[in-house]
C-alpha cells in the first residue's frame, strides 16, 4: 500500500498498522472470505458427487475433483474481484460465490454437467458459517496461538532470569512481603497458559442444514438419504464440530466462546503492560534507548513506556470488539435476523489490534533490564514488611498477642534494621529461631519465590 494510500485509510489496520497485520488478511479481509465461500462450495459438491444415492450426479473423477479444488488453492485477489463484480448484479454475496463458480465449470465436460448440484439445498448461512468457523480456526491455529506462545516463552525466559532478583510486593500500592522478579512475571505465564488451552480447547461448530435447520429441501429431493448424517460427516470432513440444533443460523456459541478466551488473554496482557509501566515509573527497570528515538516534544530526558501503553490500548479496542461479539452474535430474532452478518465482518478488526497488542508488548518487553540497585534500595527501606515473619514465629512458639505487638511497633512508623533487630532480641524464642530472624533481611525473606519462578 503507498503511503498515500495509508494516509486515507480509515482504519488505522489497513493505514499506520498495515504492515503489522499482513498475517491475518489473507484470513480475514473480503478475500480471504470469499475464498473460505468458495472451499465450502466446492467441498459440499464433492461431498454431494460421492453420495450413492444422488443418482443424477455421478462420482467426479480424480482428475475432476482436483481441478474443482484448484478454484481453491488457486483463487487469486483478482478471482475475487470477479466475484465482487457478479454482486453488483445479484445483490448477494452468496449468491456471487455460486455464479462465480458455476462461470468457472460451465465449459468442463465433466463438471459442467454438474452445475445445479453447486449449492445444492443450501441457504447463505450453510455457507458463511462454516467458512467463518474455517477462517477463526486458521487464525487461531496459525497466527493466534503462535504470537500467544512467543509471548509465554519470552515471558517465561524472564522468569528463569529473574527467579532470584527480590523485589518489595506492594498490596494495595503499600510494601508488603517481597517477591521476586521472576516470580512475579511466573504468575502471568501460568494465567496466559490457562487461558491459551482454553482457547485452543474451544470447539467450532458448524452446520449444513438448510433454510430452518431441518433439511426442508434435502428431505423433499431426496427422501431416502440420512441427511443428519451425511451433514455430519461432511461438517467433520472440514476440521469443524457437527451442530445439529439450528434456525437458519448456527448460533454462533462457539465464536463467543473463541471471542471470550482471547479477551480474557488480552485481559492478562493488560494487566501485565499496568504492571510493569508501574514498576519502569518505579526504576525496578530499565528501558533500552533507540537511537533517534523521541520520547518527549519537550523534554528530552524522557524514555516513556511508549510499547506497553500502545499495547495496552490496542488490546482495549480488541478487547471491546470481543466483548460486543460475544454478547450479540448468540442472539438471533426467531429463526434469523440479519444483524449478525455485519458484525461478523468486523471479526478481522479485533483480531488485527490484539496482534498489534502482542507485537508491542513483545517489543517492549524485549527492551527491558532490571535495575537491582534500584530494587534493593526499596527492600532496604521497608524493615517492616519482616513483621510478618516474626510474628508468625512468635505464635508458633505461644509468645502473649504477637499480631498486637507487631502492629504496635510498625503500624505508621518508620521501622528500621535497628530498630527490628532491637525488637526481635527482646523476644523469648529458641536460640536457632531467634538466630535465624535476626539474619533475616527484607531481601532474603521471599519463601519459595524463586523455586516458583524456575519451576514454571
Amino acid at each position: 500500500m503507498s503511503v498515500e494510500a495509508q494516509l486515507l485509510a480509515l482504519s488505522p489496520l489497513d493505514g499506520r498498522y498495515a504492515g503489522k497485520v499482513d498475517a491475518l488478511r489473507p484470513i480475514f479481509s473480503e478475500y480471504g472470505l470469499i475464498r473460505a465461500r468458495v472451499k465450502v462450495e466446492v467441498e459440499w459438491l464433492l461431498a454431494l458427487a460421492a453420495e450413492p444415492g444422488i443418482v443424477e450426479l455421478a462420482p467426479f473423477s480424480d482428475a475432476a475433483a482436483a481441478r474443482l479444488r484448484a478454484l481453491v488453492d488457486t483463487l487469486t485477489p483478482a478471482d475475487a474481484a470477479r466475484v465482487k463484480e457478479i454482486e453488483r448484479t445479484t445483490n448477494h454475496d452468496v449468491k456471487a460465490v455460486e455464479y462465480f463458480i458455476k462461470e468457472r465449470l460451465k465449459d468442463d465436460a465433466e463438471l459442467g454437467p454438474a452445475l445445479e448440484f453447486v449449492h445444492f439445498a443450501c441457504t447463505s448461512e450453510d455457507i458463511n458459517n462454516l467458512s467463518y468457523a474455517l477462517m477463526l480456526n486458521e487464525a487461531r491455529q496459525y497466527v493466534l496461538l503462535p504470537k500467544l506462545d512467543e509471548l509465554i516463552q519470552k515471558l517465561r525466559a524472564m522468569a528463569h532470569e529473574h527467579a532470584a532478583l527480590p523485589m518489595l510486593s506492594r498490596t494495595h500500592g503499600q510494601t508488603a512481603s517481597p517477591t521476586t522478579v521472576g516470580k512475579e512475571i511466573a504468575n502471568v505465564v501460568a494465567r496466559l497458559q490457562r487461558q491459551g488451552e482454553t482457547l485452543a480447547a474451544a470447539r467450532m461448530p458448524g452446520k449444513i442444514n438448510g433454510a430452518v435447520g431441518n433439511y426442508n429441501a434435502h428431505v423433499a429431493s431426496y427422501p431416502d438419504i440420512d441427511w443428519p448424517a451425511f451433514s455430519e460427516r461432511f461438517v467433520h470432513s472440514l476440521g469443524l464440530n457437527w451442530q445439529p440444533y439450528t434456525t437458519q443460523i448456527e448460533p454462533h456459541d462457539g465464536i463467543a466462546e473463541i471471542c471470550d478466551a482471547q479477551r480474557r488473554i488480552d485481559t492478562i496482557a493488560i494487566d501485565l503492560c499496568r504492571d510493569v509501566w508501574g514498576y519502569i515509573s518505579l526504576g525496578y527497570f530499565k528501558q533500552a534507548v533507540k537511537a533517534g528515538e523521541v520520547g518527549s516534544s519537550t523534554m528530552p530526558h524522557k524514555v516513556n513506556p511508549i510499547d506497553f501503553e500502545n499495547a495496552e490500548g490496542n488490546f482495549g479496542i480488541a478487547n471491546a470488539l470481543f466483548e460486543h461479539f460475544a454478547a450479540k452474535l448468540p442472539i438471533s430474532r426467531w429463526q434469523r435476523d440479519l444483524t449478525d452478518s455485519t458484525v461478523l465482518r468486523a471479526l478481522g478488526t479485533a483480531f488485527g489490534h490484539a496482534l498489534i497488542g502482542f507485537d508491542a508488548l513483545l517489543r517492549g518487553l524485549g527492551k527491558l533490564s532490571a535495575n537491582p540497585q534500584r530494587l534493593a534500595e526499596d527492600l532496604d527501606a521497608a524493615w517492616e514488611v519482616l513483621a510478618e515473619a516474626v510474628q508468625t514465629v512468635m505464635r508458633r512458639h505461644g509468645l502473649p498477642n504477637p499480631y498486637e505487638q507487631l502492629k504496635s511497633l510498625t503500624r505508621g512508623q518508620g521501622i528500621n534494621e535497628a530498630s527490628m533487630r532491637e525488637f526481635i532480641g527482646t523476644l523469648e524464642l529458641p536460640a536457632a529461631d531467634k538466630q535465624r530472624l535476626l539474619d533475616m533481611t527484607p531481601g532474603s525473606y521471599v519463601g519459595l519465590a524463586e523455586k516458583l519462578a524456575r519451576e514454571i
